[in-house]
């Protein structure tokens, strides 16, 4: 009996495994010679490829260049227990210097932003381009502690493990630091 067990789940566990190893996400390519989406004080559109959602976000700081960022992003297929994307949409804008706080509706991932530089302000709005899939995503959602501690710091934040989704973002806007 013992050995049927054996010869029953020893295939299960090694197709199992090898599954395993494809949901570890290594270092990410950015794209060609790690070039921005953006410059700075100019707006962007980036969406990733149909089927794939936002895996890792870089950002680099200047307060000489406006107080802006330079962006760059990752995109990976969505898993498979996902099923294929059903709808996408862009959210509401996030307004340039405010406060905000968002989320994708409708259970969507993030799998773009469009953003416009206004210089009266030294600000972005946001808009996020959101996936739905046709299964339910399970999660519980919670804020990273992957995030600048400073307005001005760098940022480079992966999820490194497959089933982990972007699916919003928060700003703070200090009007003294702009």
């Amino acid at each position: 009996m013992d050995i049927f067990l054996l010869c029953v789940f020893l295939p299960l566990v090694t197709v199992a495994w090898g599954q395993y190893s494809d949901y570890y996400y290594g270092p990410y390519n950015y794209g060609d010679n790690d070039e921005w989406v953006n410059v700075y004080r100019q707006g962007f559109n980036f969406q990733c490829p149909h089927g794939q959602v936002i895996v890792a976000v870089r950002s680099v700081f200047s307060k000489k260049e406006g107080s802006d960022r330079l962006w760059n992003y990752a995109c990976m297929p969505a898993s498979q227990s996902l099923g294929e994307p059903t709808e996408c949409w862009w959210e509401e804008i996030n307004r340039a210097g405010t406060e905000w706080y968002q989320t994708c509706s409708n259970n969507g991932l993030v799998a773009g932003f469009q953003s416009q530089y206004f210089p009266s302000v030294l600000d972005r709005e946001w808009q996020f381009y959101c996936c739905r899939y046709s299964r339910r995503c399970p999660y519980s959602c919670w804020l990273t502690t992957e995030y600048p501690g400073h307005y001005g710091e760098d940022m480079d934040m992966m999820m490194y493990t497959y089933d982990y989704y972007i699916r919003g973002a928060t700003t703070t806007f200090s009007a003294v630091h702009r």
